[in-house]
């Protein structure tokens, strides 16, 4: 299985990126699909999944409002719209996949593949 993350780059403040994941997973339709990140010296942090074939999205607190996760299952691929991006966002952003519903989608623990992360600038 691999998942291949991009669309990172530099933005200033108040800007946008669109995130992809394209995913070489069977069954993708049914899979669970989550976008983390990690900023330079802290922890990898949740920050969104859908499950249930888009049917069920979630969101950190940190991000609600902002981003917006969606998927294309023809493409086997999932992306992350990412809006009015604040300079707390920079980080490398990761996406996991799991196949079928994950019973924890908001932790690392509950994904079994990673791509490789896409980093994401953004500047004051």
């Amino acid at each position: 299985v691999q998942l291949q993350a991009s669309g990172g780059g530099l933005v200033q403040a108040g800007g946008t990126l669109r995130l992809s994941c394209a995913a070489s997973l069977r069954a993708f339709v049914s899979s669970t699909v989550g976008w983390f990140r990690q900023a330079p010296g802290k922890e990898r942090e949740y920050v969104a999944h859908t499950a249930w074939r888009g049917s069920t999205t979630g969101y950190s607190d940190s991000v609600k409002g902002r981003f917006t996760i969606s998927r294309d299952n023809d493409k086997n691929t999932v992306y992350l719209q990412m809006n009015s991006l604040e300079p707390e966002d920079t980080a490398v952003y990761y996406c996991a996949a799991k196949r079928g519903v994950s019973p924890r989608p908001t932790s690392g623990v509950g994904y079994d593949y990673w791509g490789q992360g896409t980093l994401v600038t953004v500047s004051s």
